[in-house]
Order: C-alpha cells, then sequence, then structure tokens
C-alpha cells in the first residue's frame, strides 16, 4: 500500500483541506527529517554500518545488556491524556501507552510525528499492558497547520494576576474562607508518587520558598498528568486552588487542585536561573555519593562491634546516576553507577520498570550505609516524599524476567501489610533469591518462596512490624519521618548456604587449614614412624555456624534450609538422616530437648520430621579426614611423597535445635503423589532385578480396587540391633542372594491389626487399637531400602506401622518358628519390613493413658559397666577421646575399619571401647564432647584385668546428646585416690585416678637415641642390619617411688614428663640429647644393688645423671593423673602406676593395637 494513503486511512482527515495539509506534511518529513533521524526508531534510509556502531555503543555503556533492534517503521498519531495520570499515543487503530523525558501541553491533542521513540514489549502476559509502551526520545514533530518549525516549541511566560508567594498562601491557609481560590507561586520542593487509596488516585507535591513549605494535594483525574510535568527545583504557578481538610492528617487543611487549575511552568525567569543553577550544583554534588558519610559511618562500625545491633538515622540526599544492574525487579531492587543499591520497595511500583542503562535522577532519596551485608555498603531507599524521574532513556532491551522474585511484588505487598525494618527486608530479598535456587524445583512456587523468606525472616529477627503506615505525615509532615528514617545494623545478619556449597567449602577447607605437624601431640619430634602413622590416620576439624564461638565457616551466622529425610541409599552414613535441598544433601546428626529433663538432648525419634522443610542456625560442621602415610620421622612431614592414600572425606552437620517452618511441608507433588514416596519408589526400583519388576506389578494390579486402603498396628520399639552387612540369602522378598545392609528391631504390639480408608498417619491413637488384652513380641527384619528407617526408630518410642494397598491384616503378622509337639517354644515371631510400608510416631499427646507408662530399656552408666559382670551391656557416656586403631586380625581393607573411643561419666571414671566398622557403615558423630548410647556390647576384661567392651554385629550406636565439639573439652577429674585402698582393691573400680604424695626415691631412668622405624638403638646409623633408615627419635622412660601415707607405688614415666620430673631447661634437654647422640643410649640405677648402670666409672655423664636422681631436688610433693597397672604378681605390696597409656596396652594381647597415644598426664611439682 502507498504510504500516503496509508497515512489517510489511519488519521482520517475531516475536510479537504485537512487532507492536502497531511499530503503537505508527508512531503516535508520525507524530504527534510528522514536523512537526520538516527535514534532508536529506525531510519528508513539507514546505514547498515552506523546502525551496528549504534549497537554497540548501546552494548558496551551497559555491559551484559543487547541493544534494542531497529525497525523500519513511521510513528504517526495523537498524544493524548490517559487515565491515572499516563499519555497514549492514539490513532484509528488503537492506543499505547507513552512515557516521555519531558512533556509540553502543547504536544496534547494534537497529531504529532515521533521521529525517536523505543518500543519496550511487556514481561507480564495476561495484563493490560501486555502489549508494552513507548519511550518518547526528544520532542515530537507537531503535524498541524501553522507549525512553521515543524518541532515543538516551548510555551511562552504568561503574566499572572494575584498570585501570592509561599508565606502568604500559608496565612490564607490558616484561615478557611468558602468559595475562596488562590493562586501560588514557589519552587517545587519534593514530588510524592502516584497513589490509590479506596478508589482514589492522588499524589502530592510541596512549593517552597525561603522560609515555608506548603503541600499541593492534586486527585481531580484530568490533572494527574501533572506528575510528569512537575520536577524537584523548577519555579511553578497553579491557579485556582482551594483550602480542602484532609481526613487522617494532624495539619488537616491543605490547598487542593480543582478542575480550573492550571499549572505553569518557568514562572519566573530570575528565579529560575538562580534555582536551576543551585539544583544542578547539588546534584553534581550528589552524584558523588556522600563520601563525609560514609566515613562517619564506618566509624559507628567500628562502634557496633561492641553491640550485636545497632540503630543508625538515615540522611536524605539527591541523586543522580545510571542504572547498572537490575537486581529484582518484582522486589524493587536495583544498582546505580555499579556502587550504590536502590531500594524502591517502599513506595508504590510504577508501570514503567526501570531497565539497565536508564539515567535517573533522585530526591529526598535516603542515604543508608550497610544496612544489610548482602547488598552494596551505600544504599538509596525511596519512601513516599521521594521522587524518581529518568533523564535519559536505556538503549537497551533489558535483561529477561527475574525468576528470583515474582514480577507481581510479592515481597513489596508483605512490606505494606507487616512495615518491617529495611535492614530485614533486604535481607529477605536476597534470602528469596537464595532459596528460588536452593530449593527442590518444581514443589514450591516463586509466590511460596518469598512467603518463605519472610517466615524465615520472622522466625530469625527479634524484632517484630512497626505497625501500619501513615501515609499522610509521611508525605506532609515536617520534621520528616518515615519507616527508613531509621534503621538498624548487626553484625549478627545470618548468611544463607545451599548444601552443595557448604560441601563444597568444607572439602577445600579440609585438606588445606592446617599443617600435619598440628595433628601431632607437643613432643611430636620424639616421634616413631608408627606412632606418627596412628596419629595421621584420622583427624576431625569442626567448624561452627556462629563466629564467634570458635573456627566458622563464614565470618557471619550461617543459615541452611532444606528438607529433612531418611537417608538414601547412596549416602555414606546409614545412621543419620539428610538434609537435602536442589543442590545436594548432607548427612545430619539431630537431637531435640528432651521432656523429662530440662535442657538435656535426646535423639530424633518423631517420624513426622521427615518431608519438612526446616531452617537451622545452630549447628557444627565436622569433617572427617582418613589418611593412609608412611612418614619416616618428623622432619619429613612437609613431604606428601610419603602420603600413600588420602582417603575420601566424611562430612557431617551437627544440629542441636530446627526451626520447623509451619505450613510448609513437602507431601504432595502436581501429580498428587507423595514426594518423599515417590523418591524412595525410584531408589528401590532401581535395586530390583525383572523378576521383582514383574512380581511387584503383579501385587500393584491386586491392589488398585482401593490404593487408598491400609492396616496398621501399634507398636512399642523395645531393643534395636545395629546396621550392618549380612548376607541375607535368596529367600527374601524380592531380594538375590548376597550382602545387603540389614538389622532388626524388637518391639511389643499394643494392640491388634486395624483396618483403614487412608492413612491415618500420626493422628491420635484410638480405643479399637489397644483392644488386645496381652502384648505380643515381635522382631521387625529391615533390610534393603527399608534400612532408612533407622535414625527413626528409638527404643521406648510408640509407633503406628502401615502398610499400604491392602486390606488383609496377616500382612502384620508375624512368622511364627515351628516346633515338635509337646516342646514350649519361646522365640518371638519375625515380621519382614515390606517396601511401601510407613512407620508414624505417636508421642504422649496421641497414646491411650493406658500406653503412655513404657518401660524404659535398663541402660547403665560406665561405673556401673566396670562395676557389673554382666557379659552384654546397654550403657552411656561421654567421649572424651577417639583414636584411630589397626587390627591385626582384620584385612577388610578399610581406611577407618578400627576405632576406640574413651567414654567417661560425671564420677570421673573412663572406659574403652573399641569398634570394628569392617561390616557397617560407618556413624558420624563418634566425637569427643557427644554423649553416646551404646546397646549390645561385649564387656570384656583383658589379661591386665581392665574391663573394656568391643563392638558386635548386633550392637547399635546412637548420639543423644551433642557436645561442644568445636573446641577440645577435657573429661570430667579423674577421682582422687588413696595408695593403699586402691592396691588392696580386687574390683575394677577405678582404672584411673588422682594421686597426692612425694616422691620417695628414683628407680630407673633410661634416654636412648632409636631408629623412627624399627625402634633399634641409633648411633651413627641404625643398628639392626635389616633396617637402613637414616631418621631417628630421642626417647626417654623413668621410673620412681611415690608415697602418700597409705602405701607407695611404682610410677612410670616418658616422654616429655622426664624432662619436666627432672627440672631440666629447655637448653640442659637439648645438650644432653647431644651427649647422648655418639654412644645412642644410657640406663641409670640410682638406688639399685644388682643393676648395673651403662657405662664405666669415669663416664661423666652417668655421674652427671646419677647425681641429678639422688639429689635433694627429687624428693619433692606431687600431684599426678595416672592409670593403674593390675597385672603385677600377689606378693607385690605395692601399686604400679604409669602415666601414658601405650605402657598398658602393649601387654594387651587380644585387643587392638593402639596406633594413637593417650594425651600426656598432667604432673605438677612445687618448688623445692
Amino acid at each position: 500500500m502507498d504510504p500516503l494513503q496509508e497515512l489517510l486511512d489511519r488519521v482520517k482527515p475531516s475536510t479537504e483541506a485537512e487532507s492536502l495539509w497531511l499530503k503537505n506534511i508527508f512531503t516535508f518529513i520525507s524530504e527534510h527529517l528522514s536523512p537526520v533521524v538516527c535514534s532508536s526508531a529506525p531510519s528508513q534510509t539507514g546505514n547498515h554500518n552506523q546502525q551496528r556502531a549504534w549497537a554497540r555503543e548501546a552494548e558496551l555503556a551497559v555491559p551484559g545488556q543487547r541493544a534494542l533492534p531497529r525497525v523500519n517503521l513511521l510513528l504517526i498519531g495523537c498524544l493524548r491524556e490517559g487515565r491515572d495520570g499516563e499519555y497514549r499515543l492514539t490513532d484509528a487503530s488503537g492506543s499505547v501507552m507513552c512515557e516521555c523525558l519531558s512533556l509540553s501541553p502543547l504536544w496534547l491533542n494534537r497529531p504529532v510525528f515521533l521521529p525517536h521513540w523505543n518500543y519496550i514489549p511487556h514481561n507480564a502476559s495476561g495484563q493490560e499492558e501486555a502489549a508494552g509502551f513507548l519511550e518518547l526520545i526528544g520532542s515530537p514533530v507537531l503535524l498541524c497547520p501553522g507549525a512553521e518549525q515543524g518541532l515543538a516549541a516551548a510555551p511562552a511566560r504568561v503574566e499572572l494576576s494575584g498570585v501570592v508567594g509561599v508565606g502568604e498562601a500559608g496565612r490564607l491557609l490558616r484561615h478557611r474562607v468558602k468559595g475562596q481560590r488562590l493562586s501560588m507561586f514557589g519552587e517545587v520542593g519534593s514530588v510524592c508518587p502516584l497513589l490509590a487509596v479506596a478508589g482514589t488516585t492522588f499524589f502530592c507535591f510541596t512549593l517552597t520558598d525561603e522560609s515555608r513549605s506548603l503541600p499541593v494535594l492534586v486527585q481531580d483525574s484530568s490533572r494527574l498528568s501533572w506528575i510528569q510535568r512537575v520536577c524537584v527545583g523548577q519555579s511553578v504557578c497553579v491557579t485556582a486552588l482551594r483550602v480542602c481538610a484532609l481526613r487522617g492528617w494532624r495539619g488537616n487543611n491543605i490547598l487542593c487542585v480543582t478542575k480550573r487549575s492550571e499549572l505553569h511552568a518557568d514562572y519566573t525567569h530570575t528565579q529560575e536561573h538562580t534555582q536551576e543553577h543551585t539544583h544542578s550544583e547539588s546534584l553534581l554534588l550528589m552524584s558523588q555519593p556522600a563520601e563525609d558519610d560514609c566515613e562517619e559511618a564506618e566509624h559507628e562500625e567500628v562502634e557496633m562491634d561492641q553491640s550485636a545491633e545497632r540503630i543508625k538515622q538515615s540522611k536524605v540526599i539527591s541523586y543522580q546516576g545510571m542504572v547498572t544492574e537490575v537486581v529484582s525487579e518484582g522486589a524493587g531492587l536495583y544498582v546505580l553507577d555499579g556502587k550504590v543499591g536502590l531500594c524502591m520497595a517502599y513506595q508504590p511500583a510504577a508501570k514503567r520498570k526501570l531497565r539497565a542503562g536508564d539515567r535517573v535522577e533522585l530526591h529526598h532519596a535516603h542515604f543508608l550505609y550497610r544496612p544489610c551485608p548482602d547488598f552494596p555498603p551505600s544504599m538509596l531507599c525511596t519512601c513516599l516524599r521521594s521522587s524518581l524521574r529518568v533523564t535519559a532513556f536505556s538503549r537497551a532491551g533489558g535483561s529477561p524476567p527475574d525468576n528470583r522474585c515474582p514480577g507481581d511484588g510479592a515481597l513489596p505487598r508483605l512490606l505494606l501489610q507487616r512495615n518491617i525494618d529495611v535492614s530485614d527486608y533486604l535481607w529477605t530479598c536476597h534470602l528469596s533469591s537464595q532459596l528460588a535456587h536452593s530449593l527442590v524445583q518444581g514443589v514450591w512456587s516463586q509466590q511460596c518462596v518469598c512467603l518463605l523468606s519472610w517466615r524465615l525472616m520472622e522466625t530469625l529477627s527479634r524484632a517484630g512490624g512497626r505497625g501500619r503506615r501513615d501515609i499522610y505525615s509521611e508525605m506532609l509532615d515536617e520534621p520528616h519521618t518515615c519507616p527508613v528514617t531509621q534503621y538498624s545494623v548487626s553484625s549478627a545478619v545470618c548468611q544463607y548456604l545451599g548444601v552443595s556449597e557448604l560441601l563444597e567449602s568444607l572439602q577445600s577447607d579440609c585438606w588445606s587449614s592446617a599443617p600435619l605437624s598440628s595433628l601431632l601431640p607437643p613432643d611430636g619430634s620424639n616421634l616413631t614412624s608408627s606412632q606418627i602413622k596412628g596419629f595421621l590416620s584420622w583427624s576431625c576439624r569442626t567448624l561452627s555456624s556462629e563466629p564467634r564461638g570458635g573456627d566458622a565457616v563464614r565470618q557471619r551466622p550461617l543459615l541452611l534450609g532444606g528438607v529433612l529425610e531418611l537417608p538414601s541409599q547412596t549416602s555414606e552414613f546409614k545412621h543419620s538422616m539428610q538434609l537435602r535441598d536442589a543442590t545436594g544433601a548432607a548427612a545430619c546428626v539431630l537431637t531435640e530437648s528432651s521432656e523429662e529433663e530440662e535442657g538435656a538432648q535426646r535423639a530424633v525419634f518423631n517420624s513426622a520430621w521427615i518431608g519438612c522443610l526446616v531452617g537451622v542456625v545452630q549447628l557444627t560442621m565436622v569433617t572427617e579426614r582418613f589418611l593412609q602415610s608412611d612418614f619416616p620421622s618428623y622432619q619429613h612431614l612437609d613431604q606428601d611423597r610419603f602420603i600413600t592414600h588420602r582417603g575420601r572425606l566424611s562430612i557431617c552437620v551437627l544440629v542441636r535445635d530446627v526451626s520447623f517452618l509451619p505450613g510448609y511441608t513437602r507431601g504432595r507433588s502436581q501429580e498428587g503423589g507423595d514426594v518423599t514416596a515417590r523418591k524412595q519408589t525410584v531408589e528401590e526400583e532401581g535395586e530390583e532385578t525383572a523378576g521383582s519388576k514383574r512380581k511387584r506389578r503383579e501385587e500393584e494390579e491386586a491392589d488398585s480396587g482401593n490404593p487408598w486402603s491400609c492396616v496398621s498396628m501399634v507398636i512399642r520399639v523395645e531393643q534395636k540391633e545395629g546396621v550392618s552387612w549380612r548376607n541375607t540369602g535368596a529367600g527374601a522378598e524380592d531380594q538375590e542372594a548376597g550382602l545387603r545392609l540389614c538389622f532388626s528391631v524388637k518391639a511389643a504390639v499394643i494392640g491388634p491389626v486395624v483396618s483403614w480408608r487412608r492413612d491415618p498417619k500420626n493422628e491420635p491413637m484410638t480405643e479399637k487399637e489397644s483392644e488386645q488384652k496381652q502384648e505380643r513380641k515381635v522382631v521387625l527384619v529391615f533390610s534393603g531400602v527399608c534400612t532408612r528407617w533407622f535414625p527413626v526408630l528409638q527404643p521406648g518410642c510408640f509407633y503406628r506401622l502401615i502398610a499400604a494397598n491392602t486390606q488383609d491384616p496377616s500382612v502384620l503378622i508375624g512368622c511364627g518358628v515351628s516346633g515338635r509337639s509337646g516342646v514350649d517354644l519361646h522365640a518371638e515371631s519375625t515380621l519382614q519390613v515390606r517396601r511401601g510400608w510407613r512407620f508414624h510416631t505417636l508421642t504422649r499427646p496421641l497414646l491411650l493413658p493406658t500406653c503412655r507408662q513404657a518401660v524404659p530399656p535398663t541402660v547403665l552408666s560406665v561405673s556401673e559397666v566396670l562395676d557389673c559382670s554382666s557379659e552384654l551391656v546397654c550403657f552411656q557416656g561421654v567421649v572424651s577421646e577417639r583414636i584411630s586403631v589397626n587390627n591385626r586380625t582384620a584385612h577388610s581393607g578399610h581406611t577407618h575399619s578400627g576405632v576406640r573411643l574413651t567414654l567417661c561419666d560425671q564420677a570421673g571414671r573412663s572406659l574403652q571401647v573399641y569398634l570394628d566398622l569392617s561390616h557397617t557403615p560407618y556413624p558420624p558423630g563418634l566425637l569427643p564432647g557427644n554423649t553416646l548410647l551404646l546397646s549390645g556390647f561385649q564387656r570384656r576384661l583383658s589379661r591386665t584385668g581392665s574391663v573394656y567392651c568391643t563392638y558386635l554385629p548386633v550392637s547399635s550406636i546412637t548420639v543423644v546428646s551433642l557436645g561442644d565439639t568445636s573446641s577440645a573439652q577435657p573429661p570430667p577429674p579423674a577421682p582422687i585416690m588413696h595408695l593403699g585402698e586402691w592396691a588392696l582393691s580386687s574390683k575394677q573400680r577405678c582404672t584411673v585416678g588422682q594421686v597426692k604424695g612425694h616422691v620417695v626415691c628414683f628407680l630407673f631412668l633410661q634416654l636412648q637415641w632409636s631408629c623412627s622405624l624399627c625402634g633399634s638403638v641409633y648411633t651413627q646409623g641404625c643398628s639392626s642390619s635389616q633396617c637402613h633408615s637414616t631418621s631417628s627419635v630421642f626417647q626417654s622412660k623413668a621410673k620412681l617411688v611415690i608415697d602418700d601415707g597409705t602405701g607407695e607405688a611404682h610410677v612410670w614415666f616418658s616422654a616429655a614428663l622426664v624432662r619436666a620430673l627432672l627440672g631440666l631447661a629447655d637448653g640442659q634437654w637439648e645438650g644432653l640429647q647431644r651427649a647422648l647422640r655418639v654412644r645412642g643410649h644410657i640406663r641409670v640405677f640410682p638406688r639399685g644393688q644388682s643393676q648395673v648402670c651403662d657405662g664405666d666409672a669415669d663416664d661423666f655423664l652417668l655421674h652427671f645423671l646419677l647425681c641429678l636422681c639422688s639429689s635433694d631436688v627429687m624428693i619433692r610433693p606431687l600431684n599426678l593423673t595416672c592409670r593403674k597397672r593390675t597385672n603385677q604378681r600377689p606378693e607385690e605390696s605395692c601399686v604400679c602406676l604409669c602415666f601414658r597409656g601405650e605402657e598398658v596396652h602393649s601387654r594387651r594381647q587380644r585387643v587392638p593395637d593402639q596406633t594413637g597415644s593417650s594425651p600426656s598426664a598432667h604432673l605438677s611439682a612445687p618448688p623445692p
């Protein structure tokens, strides 16, 4: 179609004169304007090279954004006022909303040609603005008779009469006269945003002079477009104002615009020049944002470290800059000039959203310094008195819609309802963006994620909402007050981490955090190769979520979020639950507060936690490192070539308490099925064979009549065995022969099997579930996927066992053991737990009164285990020491198959427990400070008479309480013992005790340079012909007699304690080692009759040691913490004590050899 005819069809001239005028205008545009059109609107004769250069310039101005595409279109139409103060370009085919940088009233209701424009499509589909809007760049061309210059001209100055200033208008405002109208001029001080309250749309602006300011209310629909014409710093005159009363405002009287009111811009030229100069100077200063404010804020920040939270005052400034990043359009967050944040959430959302590349001018914005550590330090926040004006439109198309926060403004709506602190709002926005990526995708919508972030903020924040906002006071009151006048700055703002990010941080930190020498004791330079290997074989690093509590992953407190799940088949830890998000999963050792004892903890037993979304703040991250090495000596620790194998890292999260988010449980998916159940089904199908799948499909088809029906019975767990690899054989259901994870639970059945039309879950117990008069015992056998229920089932707790998709009660009746007639069988029936069965915990409020009294299992203390004679024990204690050991008979290849735990009780008595973990998954939480419940352990006596416990295939370990594992806590003090009573005691009453006495005499002293590999005497080389080691260590050993008044004891000292016993300084001890380097070793018997010392009569070193051991300095009081040897002969009347645990362990032949040593005992001696 001919372009001219198309123009005539669109404009539709009413007369022949208008048609001729349009033809002349078309010729004028074609001949004169088309060659110079160079905006984002295309030119019909544009050069492709120029277009590429223009696009490249636009993309360089805003990195990461693409320039707007160019098209060959001419836009002609009429500019008209729309609703709510907007402007629209209309023609016969329709209309589109227009945004203008500066609007002239001469453009309205006249046909115009737009030489420069941008078209921005709307991102949100299904809304009225889905067609997008136009951005008018520069002045349009007026297409009307008499337009000589073509471009729109500025309006001429109008002379008005009866105009008063702001001061005179203020005096007239106090005396309200009915029907009075006045005209007022002044400088625009502030422009409030457009508000819609109770169906009424309005906005306010203030006019000021040298001494006073007055607000003007604009609510007439035909005058709402003034909001695009009124600019801060501009001199204007408003006519036909009336005085009205504004309800809800304390000032009451206010000037209001009428239908006859007119707005005259640039009213006084002299004042205009002065004010514009001052205004531009102010903007120029504020574009370099508040360096003095930053310095003062930094000073305040130093003082803030002394307190957790500080209330600060914001400062009102003006600012101009360019939008460089759209952080979250839905939350109203942007970045200006790459370094200044902008929050517009406290204002109503504008129809036009800011884009990267827009140049903006802000007035009456609040400057905040470091309100939230997740945003730039310098932040600008707008309130209802702030104004934002776009001074230049971006030539970039903008980024795609932000999926981190909904575009409908869910968070700003919550902010309007709750009116929280700006610091809390900023942290909530950041948390929402983090949760949108870390939560399981497809389960929670964006609006749900925003509400979830808000709930987390309310749970963790101490301060609540501040009541409803007073919008009129915020816009009109002097002095100005608003929600961002004050803001809080806290050093304890939580930092959210995804599970995967946390695990990666722990892994990278574990191997590089500390040198290997830090894992050895203070006298590590004197350890042999085997001792060094034992110390390095296992190490543990604990990090706290609180930076003030010790080593931490981040400088701020951590926040983890996710769904609690049972352990999966791919999880390393089968004994604990796991916390999962969209990025990964981490094993969690969970404990909760006990109801029986205040301040106590207990293991998690509530199945209702499964599938719940939780937030975790108080947690300890534990990284266990297993290392195989062959270092010859201490000097070779910096050489990685002696590391033979770096075992895998075991990372676990210790959680004391979790915050459940009410209303957020991962119960149903979009398909209507249970998400947790569907995930378990996928894992189960991965283990099934073709035959088992066929059998399972047949069972599902048989039960497809009523898929919601189920049967149940209530049980009370009495005993639980540990998880271990067992040969199940081929007789198990849907299982092939081979090793599978298994465990069993002995339980008491409370009532009969009950049928249900739907799963009752953990609803209160009914009468029909306890009709059975006599309880029967049953053994539940778990194997394969069913072993995932191990962390939830705890002795002494009640559960409802659900068999889904069936109405047959026989599936919950166990199989008995067949026997001969006349023979009484005392074996319990056995029930194999099937796939798809569920366990629901019944807590005390859910039980009937007759079922509330559960027989607690017999749990012994460490002292009771030492004194009892039972072979199989169940006891509880606090871990004071954990050491890796090597079992001589085990060849499983596991790097952490042997563990020795030292457990103690409040009485200070200790017991050693040996664990063989070669046939069981590694249990987390075996750390010093934690309280463990050990069930089914074998109590044994060593050849020396000491009591220790060993792990059996039926043994079970449960972490019942979490201690402070971030720092090494000393064990409870050993009891004070009297040597006379201790020597005559025949029972295993105590192996470690405190002794206070004085030294009687020195019996023996041995100093030796030993080969670090084989232990032979080392002089110039190793004395063994089969060893070619070139490294040696210095070892010392001493024996003396101590008396406390009730008896005597022989006490052995070793390692660094010998130097302290002899009273030698560090330099003297090193000189003694150098003097012994040539001869290799020496033995001294100061009080021996038949023993012969090493050396001749002229040996000066021998004489020195004899004099030192026989001097009166050695005869002094000592306070000792030592271990008792019980393998002395019956005729010996004294107790044999030693400080180091390896002295005793070397004589045990039936227990694993220790590869790591106990800590040195305490030795204190008053000055002589």
